[in-house]
C-alpha cells in the first residue's frame, strides 16, 4: 500500500518537474518564484540560462516517468534518492544568493524531504 501511494507521489513528481521546465519556455517570468533576489526577468542571458535549466528539468522529469514505467519500485527509490540532491542544492543556491529563507526551507528544503520520504518508502516496499 505505502509503495503505490509512494510511486503515485514519484509519478507526481516527475510530472511537476516536467511541467516547471516547460513554463520556462512560456512564462519565464516565474522564475522570480525559484528566490533569487533581483532576478533579472528581462534579460536575454537569464532567458538563456533558464532555458537551459527548463530542459534540464523537463529531462529530469522524464527520468522519473521512465523509470516509473520501466523499472522497479527499488530503482525508482534509488532514482529519487539521488534527485532529492536538486531541490537541497537549489535551497543551498537560494541561501548563498541571500534570498528568502521562506522559500529556500519552504520549497526547496521540503521538496528534498518529501522526495527523501518517497524514495524511503519505495526502498523498503
Amino acid at each position: 500500500m505505502l509503495g503505490t501511494i509512494a510511486t503515485v507521489l514519484a509519478g507526481l513528481i516527475g510530472a511537476g518537474v516536467i511541467f516547471m521546465g516547460a513554463s520556462a519556455f512560456w512564462a519565464p517570468q516565474g522564475a522570480v518564484g525559484f528566490g533569487i533576489p533581483d532576478t533579472p526577468a528581462d534579460d536575454r542571458a537569464f532567458h538563456a540560462w533558464l532555458s537551459v535549466k527548463g530542459v534540464r528539468d523537463i529531462a529530469s522529469g522524464l527520468f522519473i516517468l521512465i523509470v516509473l514505467a520501466g523499472g522497479t519500485t527499488h530503482l525508482l527509490g534509488w532514482l529519487m534518492l539521488a534527485a532529492s540532491f536538486i531541490p537541497v542544492g537549489d535551497a543551498v543556491i537560494v541561501l548563498r544568493s541571500n534570498g528568502p529563507k521562506a522559500v529556500a526551507y519552504g520549497v526547496h528544503a521540503a521538496t528534498a524531504a518529501v522526495m527523501l520520504a518517497i524514495s524511503a518508502l519505495l526502498l523498503v516496499a
